[in-house]
């Protein structure tokens, strides 16, 4: 019973999202109550995704046009998702929020969407065209008939940095800056994670695509050193700079179209300005982003 009311109330707010934004309307406490089961382990991950699917398949409720996948994609729920759902049962975050992470399910393929001829969800979702993954595949296959063995690197390299890319953005939350667009996947994909050691130690790795989508001229991402960067992760009233970059010469240039990816470390304090990461579970962290061109924060979900 639990199983079934926490995935009505999951897709129901899919479903009408407009109308709670658009009326301000209370929520029942009892669908918060049951988003807060799911995430304290009372409900399983199962049980949540079946009912979710059972609803769409039978055309109960309707989503918003989305690029999803129609096969399973056999991952598990991230952890962030269920620390959504168990912040927005205690109100700390909004319903479109909450709703967002839904909705990633259904982008990504954990939760699958059986699409058939006589769906009634036919007209209203959009199924992922993997035509442009294809052709990104197929270039890196026509890397292998280069002879000389630096320039079939060089291919490779680009190549496969492509689909990287396609993949990341798939499967990304988007975050606008200006005229440029930060691809944020979330922890737990490849690259991206958060972790405390034995000796207490928060150890954060960021790994984020980029891409100018907004201007015909090149853009530039700035990050000199620890104290001349224009990001850094907040948490509270503090400020953290990094620990470890992969900014070439201080920046990164971004032709239009081109998508580019960085990675960022926190951690130890490294000196020259330098901030020594530390986590508290009672406070809400953001990677900040502070350009010229304009500025974002792309909430990490670290609980």
């Amino acid at each position: 019973m639990k199983a079934t009311i926490i995935a009505i109330s999951a897709i129901l707010l899919v479903g009408s999202v407009t109308s709670f934004a658009s009326a301000q309307e209370e929520i029942p406490d009892w669908i918060k109550s049951n988003a807060g089961w799911w995430a304290d382990g009372a409900i399983s991950d199962g049980e949540f995704v079946s009912g979710i699917q059972h609803l769409i398949k039978e055309g109960i409720v309707t989503i918003p046009p989305t690029t999803v996948s129609s096969q399973s994609s056999g991952e598990p729920i991230p952890d962030w998702i269920k620390s959504n759902a168990g912040w927005w049962a205690d109100g700390a975050i909004s319903d479109g929020e909450f709703v967002s992470g839904i909705q990633h399910l259904i982008k990504t393929g954990i939760v699958s969407i059986p699409i058939s001829e006589n769906s009634p969800v036919e007209s209203k979702i959009e199924t992922s065209d993997n035509s442009e993954l294809s052709e990104l595949q197929a270039e890196l296959n026509r890397c292998e008939e280069i002879t000389k063995a630096y320039e079939r690197l060089n291919c490779e390299r680009d190549a496969e940095h492509n689909i990287t890319a396609y993949n990341m953005k798939m499967d990304s939350e988007q975050f606008q800056a200006g005229p440029v667009t930060f691809y944020w996947p979330g922890l737990g994909t490849d690259g991206n994670s958060f972790e405390i050691t034995s000796a207490g130690q928060a150890l954060l790795n960021l790994r984020i695509l980029v891409e100018n989508t907004g201007s015909d001229k090149n853009e530039s991402l700035f990050c000199t050193g620890p104290v001349i960067c224009n990001y850094d992760v907040i948490g509270g009233d503090m400020e953290y700079k990094y620990s470890g970059m992969d900014f070439t010469n201080g920046q990164i240039i971004l032709k239009p179209g081109e998508p580019k990816i960085f990675n960022m470390f926190f951690g130890p304090n490294i000196g020259g300005g330098g901030t020594k990461f530390e986590y508290d579970p009672s406070k809400e962290y953001h990677f900040r982003i502070m350009e010229s061109f304009g500025s974002q924060s792309i909430p990490l979900n670290l609980g």
